[in-house]
């Protein structure tokens, strides 16, 4: 792989590879750090990837990656999430409001099943349309819409 393939590479499947991880449950630094880890792989391997699969090796490497790193950092990541951001601008019972809508929309995510979770932020976050998300996830429109259908039953519990 020269090194014009791989900024190539590296430039088209970079932030998608870098917010699907952070949708997978990384915070938005460790997400980049394992995107970039994805890509020294790949350059450290010299991979020679095949025109048309690159970004499937790509999100099966990144999704092993995240597996890997979450279970030597468990610990870790727990503090990480228990971390409450409450600006200084609110008032007493609104900033209160917004700290508790913030704790059950990310009690609710972190509950939702790995699969539910990453469809419903490619959707709301990402803005993805349901063909997007189940080609980047290689699925079935159907099995994107019936997570959906879940993650949507279940934030609304």
């Amino acid at each position: 792989m020269t090194k014009q393939e791989f900024k190539s590479l590296y430039d088209r499947y970079f932030d998608a590879i870098r917010r699907y991880l952070f949708y997978r449950g990384a915070d938005e630094e460790g997400a980049t750090d394992l995107a970039q880890d994805v890509f020294l792989r790949v350059w450290e391997k010299q991979m020679a990837l095949e025109p048309g699969r690159e970004a499937s090796l790509l999100y099966k490497m990144a999704g092993d990656l995240f597996v890997s790193r979450y279970r030597r950092q468990q610990v870790e990541r727990s503090y990480v999430n228990q971390l409450v951001y409450e600006p200084d601008h609110l008032t007493p019972e609104s900033a209160h409001e917004q700290a508790e809508m913030s704790a059950r929309y990310e009690k609710a995510l972190k509950e939702m099943n790995d699969h539910q979770r990453t469809v419903f932020l490619l959707s709301r976050m990402d803005g993805l349309k349901y063909h997007e998300i189940a080609q980047r996830l290689q699925l079935s429109v159907k099995a994107v819409e019936k997570r959906m259908n879940l993650a949507l039953t279940y934030s609304r519990k």
